[in-house]
């Protein structure tokens, strides 16, 4: 059913959500799990790949210990770091190399706050063709 599913990450504790819960999903599908975070500040945006820089040393570790706890419950996942605007970053991930569900934790902003910040779920829910998981982070 799902062959392989993008598991978008922010770095913070509303990760542990959708961590979690694609857990027991990609055990019970036997899936593959490519977890992608954007690194989005002033060297990730500037220099891209290039970029150097304590936040880029930090999400790539963050990245290798989330992906070593799939590794460790028999979850075969792979962890890519992207540079940019997360939503559009995430979008071009899916059209590029494709998969067949991406999953999301929201932060649970709620009318207003999502009017004036925007979300990154609600961009990516409305620009991919495949189905979207959204769990909310308590």
């Amino acid at each position: 059913m799902y062959k392989t599913i993008l598991v978008t990450l922010d770095g913070t504790p509303t990760d542990r959500a959708i961590i979690e819960h694609i857990k027991q999903l990609a055990k019970l599908a036997q899936s593959r799990v490519v977890l992608l975070h954007v690194a989005d500040g002033w060297a990730a945006r500037t220099f891209g790949p290039d970029a150097v820089s304590p936040e880029i040393t930090e999400d790539t570790a963050y990245l290798n210990r989330v992906r070593s706890e799939f590794q460790s419950a028999g979850i075969p996942a792979d962890a890519e770091l992207a540079y940019g605007d997360p939503p559009k970053e995430i979008v071009k991930w899916v059209e590029q190399k494709g998969c067949d569900l991406v999953a999301m934790s929201t932060h649970g902003h709620r009318f207003l706050a999502d009017l004036f910040l925007g979300t990154t779920s609600r961009h990516v829910r409305h620009s991919v063709s495949v189905p979207v998981l959204l769990l909310r982070a308590k």
